[in-house]
Order: structure tokens, then C-alpha cells, then sequence
């Protein structure tokens, strides 16, 4: 027999000299790698190792005992004493096989325990002297009962355990003693080295069980939760399998009836683009929920339509879909100033949103921006101009007369014909997530019975609530924290408060003259010269046709109708062009009373001459800064106040108070009517078709009224705003830039200013400071003097009525600033 065979021929089994005493003797020592051989157990051994193939050449020629102790650390490629345990196990080498790579397989069977004492060498192997370790083979009722648990603990081990052989409890059944089933079980179930060898060293056969008892409890809980798991991933397994496989016979018999139906053709698409989109997995459910529902309707049903919509609309939303935003500055900067002229705090707003995005893009939210102005400031189309700017897509809505809140919020399925609301459409027409949105003429919106769209908006422009924005119509979130929001408005007093706290509010002032003739030149003449067909060169404007056309043909804050004014140039001179007739090349002041017609406004003061009882005022309206005459009148008769012009109450009180100052200081101004009780005074403002409030025209009635009463004429080149009080005092105004714009249009030379509106004086453009003289006051009777001429007015100017007196006292002039006819 060659020594393969004698390798696997070994069966036979060692008894165990478990009743002899303790004795002590010599043997060789091999140390092992994460095996604990216990006595009666068979086990191969591979052998690599110089002083351990050393150590079985000695045991097998000379018949010496055969130690094998495990190492505390495999690792430890030649062991010394220290790194051994002290308890081994003493073994009979069955067989033995040499392989081609120097390295011996063994055979081995445990015979007995046995206690190191003591090493005697280490070279060329290891050599110890050692003590057997006689163990107790009677059993007891105890012994007996654990023995029953072990086995019991043990089965249920082998019935949950994948690696452990069937037969294994079998063979502990075999087991007649507690020490040899302790070892058995241990020696088959695969417990850490620590707790083998703790076993092996446990020499009270009781005390075996016990540990091995614990140990085994141990592993059944987690075999049993190992079970647990596979079955869970088992079951998901076994259930995605047979989904699968439903599915894929599913889709194989649709595609069989789509080729005859087509609507089934459309809902297997409709399903594929719903597995195949961005949306959220709460919207996804939303949107499979509805398409089991359409699969199940049958085709004529009423409601396939209305699904097919929703759906439709579902699919086509920009779920997650951004613009990539390239952030450069220089860029941006470069883009807003070749497309606008001047808004420098809006473009400046703009570039500092872009700056923070760069830094934390992921942690700011989009900002919520409101341009305020008159008409033709480029609120518009500076937002075009912003998304040019971000690199995104402009979506611009208009609110003004939109009254209904389904504009805003959509209408319900259940209504027929409903639709989402405008922002979900215009999400749409966008087509991705992240535009800028404008939100255009904000503050005329209206509301009646049908809701509040202004409330509707609150949701919208918040940026707390807007990352699930609830369509009525979608009825699922939506999410619109990262659009651009940009409102338009004319005036701010007609916007709610709480949607006007929600945005940041940036005015847009009126244009200068300089800025307008800037803006014509860079902006307004090439692009109306090209959209008249007209060749690049052709046809000129010289600055002073320009400032002609703003001064005389023009009266706004913006440069909508100077836009005008310029297109009808060009169309004229397109027409003549067409006709084959000669054509201007040059446009100068002489040529404009040809294309435009004779002038629509005068430029200069705003009073041709001083005049008593007529001061000039400037407010704030819609279309920006604008001033206004105010006349009084004094008449005889009862003691009367008439205020005309469509004057608010607001303005009403400003000309009580202005009256009960004058009454009150008649003295120090100089006023000598004795009795007011006999006159009537008439204040008026001209262009009594435009309704008029503020309290800003205080001192302006004031002085006009002062005027009327001591006959002192008022500059025609001074302009004031502030309100009055009754003890005189001039308290602040809004506006101050958008009134020194307007001053500054109308040629007056010095402006009259609260004194606290100071501060605001760094708002007006530096031109407007230097060509205007303000005079800051606080109180009335600093007004007058720079108001009022000293000197009275020549007699055949002004006629003063006379108070009735009664015969005693002279009477006493009654001064009237017009020349009317009196009521006599």
C-alpha cells in the first residue's frame, strides 16, 4: 500500500485512559493554528512548519508522545513557550501523507488532556514535560439531565444551522458520558479558539456542559436570527421574482393588444414615462394610482379624458430639472450694463445674489425681489435682462386684473375644463425647475367672491412654504424654492402688507434728462432704426433733436413714449424712403415739428412769472415724480372753506391745518383781515380730474394761503413738499428722489425740503444735486422767507376784495391773488 492509502485507510479509534491516574512523562510539542483537538476526536493536521515536521519525524521513529497545543496568536510564525497555552492534548498519528511542497498532512486522534509543566527544548523542536489529566467517566442524575439539555440545544442547532452536517447529532447521541459529549459538540460546532480552548481546559466534565450549555443558548439565538433575515430576504426575493415575472408577462400580452388597441398602447406608454421620470416617489404613487384607474375605465367613460390630462400634465412638469447656472460676475455685470443704463441698486442687488450663490450654493434660498416704478423704467425687461444674466429660462406671467384665486391656485378636477394655475403653467411653458419668474403689475390685482389671488400669492413668494406649493388641480406638492421670483408694481399702497413683507422691495426712479438722453442714444435709436428696416448709418439723431423731444414731446418718468416719439421718426422717414422720395439723414430741432407736429408740454418753470396765491408743490404718482400748482382765492362771504381739485381727506386736513396756522400766526405773518369769519377762501388744485391725497402738499397750501392773505408774491422758481402741523412745524416726507427728479424736469431752481428728509438726499443723483438748491427747514416760518417776495404786487395786477365791515371802522383791503371777477 503506498502512503495515500495508508493516509485515508486510518479509522480506528484511540480508547481514552480516562480512569488512570495522573502521570507525567515526555513528549514533542506541535503548536496549531486555530485548532483545539479534544480527546477521542479526529482531525487532519497540515504541517509546514521546520520544528514541527521535526517534531513528527521524533514522535513517528522514536514513539514518543505527540503534544498538540494551540497558539494564543496565529500570527506568530515560530512560537515560543509564552505564546502556547498550557493545556494540550495528547494524539495518536493515524496517518500520515507527504505533499510535493515539503509540507505533511496528518491524520490525528485525541487521546487525553494534559498539563504543560514545563518545556525541556525548543531546538530543533519543541520538547515538554507534561501531566495527563484523568477525567471522571460515572454519570450522575444531574450529569444525566444536562447531558438532555445539551442534546436538546444541540439538535436545534443542527436543524438551523446551513454548515453542520445532519448526522452530527447522531453521533452526539452516541455519547454515553458527559466529558466525551462536551467534547463531541464542541469540537463540531464552530466556536471562537478563546471558547474551545476555555472548554478544553475545563476539566470537571459538569462544568463542561455547563459553559458549553451557555454557549450553545448563545448561537441558537443568533441562528435563529440569521433565519429570521434569510427568510425576510428570501420572501422579498421570492416576491420581486414573481413580480418580475408577472410583469414581464404583462407587458408581453400588452404589447400583443397594443398592436390592436390602441389604447392600451397609450397607457403602456403612459406607464413607461411615469417609471422613467424625475418626479418624487409620493407623486409617482399619485400618478400610477390614476393610471390604474384609466385601465380600468372603460374607454367611453366620461372621466378617461380628464385623467389622460392630469397625467399628461404630471409627466411634462419639470420635476428636478435645473439650468446649470455658470456664475461669473465680470459676465453678469457685463450683461446688465450693455442692456441697462443706470439701476444701479438693482443690478447691484443682482450681482450680490449671484456672489452668495457662488459661495453657498446649496444653502441659500432664491430671493423674492419687487421692482417698484412708474411706467417705462425697464422693470420688465431688466428681469429678461437677469436671466440672460443667471443663464436660466424667463417666464413672465401678468397679474394686473386677475380676480379670481383659481388664477393662481388652479381649479378642481371635479369642475369641467379645469386647468392649473398660472404658476404651474408657466413651470411648464419653462421647462425646468429653477426660471426666473416675474411676476408682472403685482399691485393691480383685484378680488371679489371668487377669492383672493393676492392671498393666493402669499404661498408663493414665501420661502418657507413654497417648497410644496399645492396646485388645486395637481393636488400634489410642488416644489418652488428654487425659482428667481422677481414682482413689478407701480405703487406699493395697493399690495396687501403681508405679501408685500414677503419681498424685497427695489425702487425704480424716474429718469433725468441726461439718463433718458443716454438711454435714446444707446439703447432707443439703434433699435427702432433697425426695426424699421432702416440701414445702420442712415439715419441720425443730434443730441439736441434728442433733448428737444424729451423736453417738449415728452412728459414721464420712463422712456416709453420718448420710445414712441423716436419710432415715429423713423416710420416717416421709412415711408418716405419707400416712396423713393429724399429723406432726411440728420434729425435736428428744426426737422421735429415735420415727423412730430408742434410741441405737447412747455419746458421750463412751472409758473411763467410770481404770482400771489399760487405756489408750486410736487408729489409722487404712478408714473413718478410730478409738480403741481396750488391756488387760493380770497373772496368775501361767510367765513368758508372750498377745497376743489378731487382732493382726499388726507389733504383736506393739510389745508384745515394750513388755514388754522395762518389764523393763529396772523400777526408775526403780517395777514390784517380782522374777521375771517367774513371772507371765503377757495383753495385749488388744477387738473381736477386726477384724484390727489398725501399729507406732503402741507406747507405748499400753507404758502400759497399766506401768499393770498398778505399779498406777497411767490417765487415762480422755488418748489416745496413737507406737512404741516399746527404749531407750524415741517415734518417729513417719502418720494424725496422721484420730487427732485420732477423738480429738476421742470426747471425750478431751488427746492424746499423737510429738514429730516436730509439723510434721503444721498438717493438723488449727484447732476441733480448740483444743478438744484435745497433748502432744509423745520419749521414754517423758515419757509416763507425763502418762498415769498418782499415787495407787494403792482395794483393793476392784483385786486384785492374788501371785506363787508360795519360803518365805524375803515375798512381794510382783503387781498385775492387772481384777477376774477367778484362774487358781486
Amino acid at each position: 500500500m503506498t502512503e495515500f492509502d495508508d493516509f485515508f485507510a486510518f479509522d480506528g479509534l484511540v480508547e481514552d485512559d480516562s480512569d488512570e491516574k495522573p502521570a507525567t512523562y515526555e513528549g514533542v510539542v506541535i503548536p496549531l493554528r486555530e485548532v483545539v483537538i479534544f480527546p477521542r476526536m479526529i482531525a487532519p493536521l497540515v504541517v509546514g512548519r521546520d520544528r514541527s515536521l521535526k517534531a513528527v519525524e521524533v514522535a513517528l521513529e522514536h514513539d514518543v508522545p505527540l503534544i498538540a497545543v494551540a497558539q494564543r496568536d496565529l500570527h506568530v510564525e515560530h512560537p515560543t513557550p509564552d505564546d502556547l497555552f498550557t493545556v494540550g492534548t495528547d494524539v495518536v498519528i493515524g496517518r500520515t501523507l507527504r505533499m510535493p511542497d515539503g509540507t505533511m498532512n496528518l491524520l490525528v486522534q485525541g487521546r487525553r488532556r494534559v498539563r504543560i509543566l514545563e518545556f525541556t527544548q525548543e531546538h530543533p523542536y519543541l520538547g515538554a514535560r507534561v501531566e495527563s489529566v484523568p477525567e471522571q467517566v460515572e454519570v450522575t442524575k444531574t450529569g444525566e439531565a444536562l447531558m438532555r439539555a445539551v442534546l436538546t440545544l444541540f439538535e436545534q442547532c443542527v436543524q438551523l444551522s446551513r454548515s453542520l452536517p445532519e448526522d452530527a447529532y447522531i453521533a452526539a447521541l452516541n455519547a454515553d458520558e458527559p466529558g466525551w459529549l462536551a467534547d463531541l459538540i464542541v469540537s463540531i460546532m464552530e466556536f471562537p479558539l478563546e471558547k474551545r480552548q476555555e472548554l478544553l481546559e475545563t476539566f470537571d466534565p459538569l462544568a463542561r456542559l455547563r459553559k458549553l450549555s451557555i454557549m450553545l443558548g448563545n448561537e441558537l439565538e443568533l441562528l435563529e436570527l440569521e433565519e429570521r433575515i434569510h427568510n425576510q430576504v428570501q420572501e422579498e426575493v421570492d416576491r420581486s421574482q414573481r413580480e418580475y415575472f408577472l410583469r414581464e408577462q404583462l407587458r408581453a400580452i400588452q404589447q400583443e393588444l397594443a398592436e390592436s388597441d390602441p389604447i392600451m398602447a397609450e397607457i403602456a406608454e403612459l406607464q413607461e414615462r411615469i417609471e422613467q421620470s424625475t418626479m418624487p416617489d409620493n407623486v409617482r404613487q399619485k400618478a400610477l394610482k390614476e393610471l390604474a384607474r384609466l385601465q380600468a375605465m372603460p374607454p367611453a367613460a366620461p372621466e378617461v379624458g380628464v385623467i389622460r390630462t392630469y397625467l399628461d400634465w404630471l409627466l411634462t412638469l419639470p420635476w428636478g430639472r435645473a439650468d446649470e447656472e455658470p456664475i461669473n460676475l465680470a459676465e453678469a455685470a457685463r450683461v446688465l450694463d450693455a442692456h441697462h443704463y443706470g439701476l444701479e441698486k438693482a443690478k447691484e442687488r443682482v450681482l450680490e445674489y449671484l456672489a452668495v450663490r457662488q459661495l453657498a450654493r446649496d444653502k441659500m434660498q432664491s430671493p423674492i425681489l419687487c421692482f417698484v416704478g412708474p411706467p417705462g423704467t425697464g422693470k420688465t425687461s431688466l428681469g429678461r435682462s437677469i436671466a440672460q444674466a443667471l443663464g436660466r429660462t424667463f417666464v413672465r406671467i401678468s397679474l394686473g386684473g386677475v380676480h379670481d384665486e383659481a388664477e393662481i391656485r388652479g381649479h378642481r378636477r371635479t369642475y369641467v375644463g379645469a386647468m392649473p394655475g398660472r404658476i404651474v403653467q408657466g413651470m411648464r411653458n419653462a421647462g425646468v425647475s429653477n426660471p426666473v419668474f416675474m411676476l408682472d403689475e403685482v399691485d393691480k390685482l383685484g378680488f371679489d367672491f371668487r377669492g383672493d389671488p393676492a392671498a393666493a400669492l402669499l404661498e408663493v413668494l414665501d420661502p418657507e412654504q413654497n417648497k410644496a406649493f399645492v396646485d388645486h388641480y395637481l393636488d400634489v406638492p410642488y416644489d418652488l424654492s428654487q425659482v428667481f421670483f422677481i414682482t413689478t408694481a407701480n405703487v406699493l399702497y395697493t399690495i396687501p402688507p403681508a405679501l408685500l413683507d414677503r419681498m424685497e422691495v427695489i425702487e425704480f426712479p424716474g429718469y433725468t434728462e441726461e439718463e433718458k438722453l443716454a438711454i435714446a442714444r444707446r439703447f432707443l435709436v439703434p433699435r427702432q432704426i433697425e426695426a424699421h428696416g432702416l440701414e445702420k448709418g442712415s439715419l441720425r439723431f443730434s443730441e439736441q433733436a434728442l433733448r428737444h423731444i424729451i423736453r417738449e414731446y415728452t412728459s414721464e418718468a420712463g422712456v416709453r413714449n420718448l420710445e414712441r416719439a423716436i419710432a415715429t421718426v423713423c416710420r416717416k422717414v421709412a415711408r418716405r424712403i419707400a416712396e423713393g422720395r429724399r429723406a432726411p439723414r440728420l434729425i435736428t430741432v428744426n426737422t421735429l415739428a415735420k415727423f412730430l407736429g408742434p410741441p405737447k408740454y412747455t419746458f421750463g418753470m412751472a409758473e411763467e412769472e410770481d404770482e400771489v396765491g399760487v405756489a408750486t408743490g410736487v408729489a409722487v404718482t404712478e408714473y413718478g415724480g410730478d409738480i403741481m400748482s396750488i391756488e387760493v382765492s380770497i373772496m368775501e362771504g361767510k367765513g368758508s372753506l372750498l377745497l376743489t381739485g378731487q382732493l382726499g381727506d388726507v389733504m383736506q386736513e393739510s389745508a384745515q391745518a394750513a388755514l388754522t396756522y395762518a389764523r393763529s400766526h396772523a400777526k408775526e405773518l403780517g395777514i390784517k383781515v380782522e374777521d375771517f369769519d367774513r371772507i371765503d377762501i377757495h383753495i385749488h388744485v388744477p387738473e381736477g380730474a386726477i384724484p390727489k391725497d398725501g399729507p406732503s402738499a402741507g406747507i405748499t397750501i400753507a404758502t400759497a394761503l399766506i401768499s393770498a392773505l398778505t399779498g406777497r408774491r411767490v417765487a415762480r422758481d422755488v418748489v416745496m413738499t413737507g406737512e404741516i402741523t399746527l404749531r407750524g412745524r415741517v415734518l417729513q416726507i417719502g418720494g424725496l428722489k422721484e420730487k427732485a427728479l420732477a423738480a429738476h424736469r421742470a426747471g425750478l431752481k431751488t427746492f424746499i425740503v423737510p429738514a429730516k428728509n436730509k439723510k434721503d438726499l444721498v438717493d438723488v443723483p449727484s447732476h441733480v444735486r448740483r444743478q438744484l438748491r435745497f433748502v432744509f427747514v423745520s419749521r414754517m416760518d423758515e419757509v416763507l422767507p425763502v418762498a415769498l417776495r418782499d415787495e407787494t404786487p403792482p395794483k393793476a395786477k392784483a385786486r384785492r376784495p374788501r371785506a363787508r365791515r360795519t360803518p365805524t371802522p375803515p375798512k381794510q383791503p382783503v387781498p385775492d391773488s387772481l384777477p376774477a371777477a367778484s362774487p358781486e
